[in-house]
């Protein structure tokens, strides 16, 4: 919004600042840190008001998380606020590939606050079914990727190689699609303890905000070899975005965490990272740079699928994080040691930009 006041006065004076993408992001950064800050304190007083008795705890878990009852659930709708404020302040509204990943987001995090509401309101673990959320997931994520496409094409790049990609046809709105559901699903796996979540979609949000930057310009795209999409650019001021708002969650999600981010935050903000990977034309890179969430969703497969046909788990507890409190870690160990791997794998994603 302020691009676009500040282009029609002709950028003068102070405003010219605003013409710069670098500029924007950073403010998107600190507009949705400081909104989450803001908000914070009576946003959290008023869910425990209207929950009660918080989000419903797993008797099958770890015995060390019944401590958690009360506390309360849906503070993804304070990441979404702060997020989405800023973001609509600092874009180009004119930018089809922001709205389309907006509109992923928003989505998401409907289908998570329906999912979380019904859990406070029935008080059980159960929320609404997975039949649905998958079918409202995919109906949003196809709408999403069809907008995408009619935008990019529908190229599959190979990384660590240059000038390598497949021309999936219409079939690559399918494949888009469930990247962007698989990957919502994976941030949602993995929010199972206090912070473990959001430090990592940080982390990527901060990689992915360095990659569609590049893969937005011509000249740095041409030299690093990796596609190169117009508008794209865009796309840093959604993740700078998601990184402040996520910082400023940070804050009151560090343990013993005031509130958790529910499904509501969780899948929207995995829906999102989905989405921007899509965009970027770098959706194979999402799943080095997002392997820790690749790594909990496996481990949920797997242990689902060798227990339904050998009656034996492969883990003591899954998702994998469980899995290292039963064997002994506690929680802040576990989330600290998982904060270090996803940024090692943020890392190693980055550096597929140059290995071409």
């Amino acid at each position: 919004m302020l691009y676009l006041i500040a282009e029609y006065l002709g950028f003068p004076g102070v405003l010219n600042v605003i013409r710069y993408l670098s500029f924007r992001t950073g403010g998107a950064v600190a507009t949705a840190l400081f909104i989450g800050l803001l908000i914070g304190p009576k946003f959290i007083g008023w869910l425990r008001v209207r929950q009660g008795k918080g989000q419903p705890i797993r008797a099958d878990g770890p015995q060390t998380h019944l401590a958690k009852r009360g506390t309360p659930t849906m503070g993804g709708l304070m990441i979404l606020t702060a997020m989405t404020l800023s973001v609509l302040l600092w874009m180009d509204v004119r930018n089809p590939y922001v709205w389309a990943c907006l509109f992923v987001t928003l989505g998401f995090g409907c289908i998570g606050f329906l999912d979380d509401y019904d859990k406070v309101r029935k008080a059980s673990t159960a929320g609404v079914s997975g039949r649905m959320r998958l079918a409202l997931e995919f109906l949003i994520a196809g709408i999403a990727s069809w907008m995408i496409v009619q935008q990019n094409g529908t190229m599959l790049y190979v990384p660590f190689f240059s000038n390598i990609a497949i021309d999936l046809g219409y079939f690559y709105v399918a494949f888009a699609a469930f990247t962007i559901v698989a990957f919502g699903n994976a941030v949602n796996l993995t929010d199972g303890l206090d912070g473990l979540a959001t430090m990592p979609v940080i982390i990527a949000s901060v990689a992915f905000m360095v990659i569609v930057y590049l893969a937005g310009n011509a000249i740095y795209s041409g030299y690093l070899g990796i596609p190169f999409v117009r508008g794209a650019g865009e796309l840093a001021i959604l993740c700078g975005a998601i990184a402040g708002a996520g910082l400023a969650f940070l804050w009151f999600n560090a343990p013993p965490a005031a509130v958790f981010m529910g499904d509501t935050g969780s899948l929207a903000l995995g829906g999102a990272l989905g989405a921007i990977a899509v965009t970027a034309h770098h959706e194979i890179v999402l799943g080095i740079i997002g392997g820790l969430f690749v790594m909990e969703a496996l481990s949920v497969i797997i242990q689902v699928f060798f227990y339904k046909r050998t009656g034996r788990r492969v883990f003591r507890m899954a998702p994998i994080h469980h899995h290292f409190e039963q064997l002994g870690w506690s929680e802040p160990t576990v989330v600290i040691r998982f904060w270090i791997i996803s940024l090692v794998l943020a890392l190693a994603g980055l550096s597929t930009l140059k290995l071409r």
